[in-house]
């Protein structure tokens, strides 16, 4: 008989943590699961619907820049999602997945009904709340989950631990070795959220420094916010760039890619993982992406790509040139981008996770 998945994630939206999570189910339910998720609507995780043998529950829930709205938000999901979790205490062989650090009120009524609890962490411990939390979970797991070597040591967790990167969907290394790279420009991409400490200004900054070279920046927000953004920081927009709001599919802007740059700031942010890395090594893109940080164990330095900080943005300037005008050195980083990619595919990922839940 297998074994129940419960799973909860706060906030579904486009970003990392609910499409590694997505991922992670399509693999489960594809192997036979039965699965009920327990979300926020509006987000990559709605996708999963298409299953027969999942079942959605719904809340709404948005963040907001209010942070005492957005606290007494937190607040109201984490009790409802407590109470909601009781309607299982007679579920027989069922674990709860609980998605990032915070859905802890689904884990603390787990953990009342005896439950298998595994967590499955995607960020830093940044903030007192998080730390707290960490806490909180080394009591409450059975097993915990990080994405990255960087990320265990922050956490600080040393029992019930273990690294497993993440992968990307089966679909999207489909489409990769089906379609080749339409590279005919030289493009230079991001994805980011609308963060200053992501680097927008300073991707903007490139742009305009670089105007032989088109850029290209998907930030996951809507066009208004991201146009208030632009107007409230004054930033000046050439000809060579584009600010394109959230997509559903990236696919086609990787296609069309050259590199890949993430430019966090690692003293105000520093990246657990690094999804977009993984995405861009699968179509053959090299990546230039900061020094610390689980995204730095995803790169090594003149193999598959580059490690240069923000605040050198003079060095990372030199290298975009030194990179896209010697077709020697970009090929080689190309083909060793693809050939790290293999690490990451969905069947090592799996079946790590399948030996978690089989303990469980």
């Amino acid at each position: 008989m297998k074994k129940k998945i419960i799973c909860f994630h706060l906030y579904n939206d486009y970003s990392g943590s609910p499409k590694v999570l997505k991922n992670v189910l399509d693999e489960l339910l594809w192997k036979g699961f039965d699965i009920e998720l327990i979300t926020s609507n509006g987000g990559v995780l709605d996708e999963l619907s298409i299953y027969k043998q999942i079942k959605i529950h719904h809340y709404r829930y948005k963040f907001t820049d209010n942070k005492l709205l957005t606290l007494l938000k937190y607040t109201y999901i984490q009790l409802y999602t407590f109470l909601f979790s009781f309607k299982y205490l007679f579920t027989p062989n069922c674990i709860f997945c609980i998605n990032t650090l915070l859905p802890v009120g689904p884990a603390i009524a787990g953990k009342i009904m005896n439950k298998k609890i595994i967590f499955y962490c995607h960020e830093n411990p940044k903030n007192k709340l998080y730390l707290f939390l960490c806490k909180v979970i080394s009591l409450m797991a059975d097993s915990i989950i990080c994405v990255s070597e960087y990320q265990a040591n922050k956490l600080n967790i040393k029992q019930k631990l273990s690294i497993i990167p993440n992968a990307i969907s089966r679909e999207f290394y489909t489409f990769f070795s089906h379609n080749e790279n339409q590279k005919k420009d030289k493009v230079i991409l991001m994805l980011s959220s609308l963060k200053a400490y992501k680097g927008i200004n300073e991707f903007i900054y490139l742009s305009n420094n670089l105007p032989d070279y088109q850029f290209v920046l998907i930030i996951n927000d809507r066009q208004e916010n991201i146009n208030a953004y632009v107007l409230r920081n004054a930033l000046c927009l050439g000809d060579n760039i584009q600010i394109i709001p959230r997509q559903i599919n990236v696919k086609p802007y990787y296609q069309k890619a050259s590199l890949l740059l993430n430019l966090s700031d690692k003293h105000r942010f520093v990246e657990t993982f690094g999804l977009t890395v993984i995405e861009a090594m699968i179509a053959g893109i090299p990546a230039i992406v900061p020094t610390v940080g689980g995204i730095a164990e995803l790169v090594k330095d003149g193999y598959n790509g580059y490690k240069i900080d923000v605040q050198d943005i003079e060095k990372i300037e030199s290298t975009i040139i030194e990179i896209l005008s010697n077709p020697l050195l970009y090929n080689s980083l190309s083909q060793n981008s693809l050939q790290e990619s293999l690490k990451y595919c969905p069947n090592v990922m799996i079946d790590s996770i399948l030996r978690i839940i089989a303990k469980c």
